[in-house]
């Protein structure tokens, strides 16, 4: 493909989208007047550094083992491999699954109930996003459709 990144042909805009998501999650405001912040500070601070650890951790395995194939875009690069092993065998998208790990221990740790639906968006642009890399999986690789019913998209064992 070789249109204008403008264009979005090759998922542009959804990485436009997650980044200006991340970049109000961080930035942003916490909670709305009224608004009580997430109880149990203690609690709070500590699932959501445990969740931000762990999400992390996936990101960068699930990187590794893609290796030269990794792209932010959901449209595959030219000459890559289906990854099916490591992290991928356990779900389909594992950095998606570990962004969703950091950006909900991310709303825990500082305890906003904005930021909480601020991670349910980024939960919803990314399973929008994956819907789309799919479709361009399933083209690319003969493979893919077989891989799809043997593992999960995002949560193991469930989703």
């Amino acid at each position: 493909m070789n249109a204008p990144w403008w264009r979005g042909a090759r998922g542009e805009w959804y990485v436009i989208a997650q980044f200006a998501l991340f970049f109000l999650m961080v930035l942003g405001p916490r909670t709305l007047p009224g608004l009580p912040a997430i109880p149990w500070p203690a609690a709070s601070r500590a699932v959501g550094g445990a969740l931000m650890l762990a999400g992390v951790a996936l990101v960068l395995g699930a990187s590794l083992r893609l290796g030269r194939s990794l792209t932010p875009l959901p449209y595959p690069r030219n000459g890559a491999q289906l990854a099916q092993t490591g992290p991928y065998a356990i779900v389909r998208h594992p950095i998606y699954s570990g962004v969703l790990l950091a950006v909900f221990g991310w709303a825990a740790w500082v305890r906003g109930p904005l930021t909480l639906l601020e991670a349910l968006a980024v939960l919803v642009l990314l399973d929008i996003k994956s819907r789309r890399e799919e479709r361009w999986l399933a083209e690319r690789f003969a493979g893919y459709a077989e891989y799809q019913k043997r593992v999960r998209k995002l949560v193991p064992f469930l989703y």
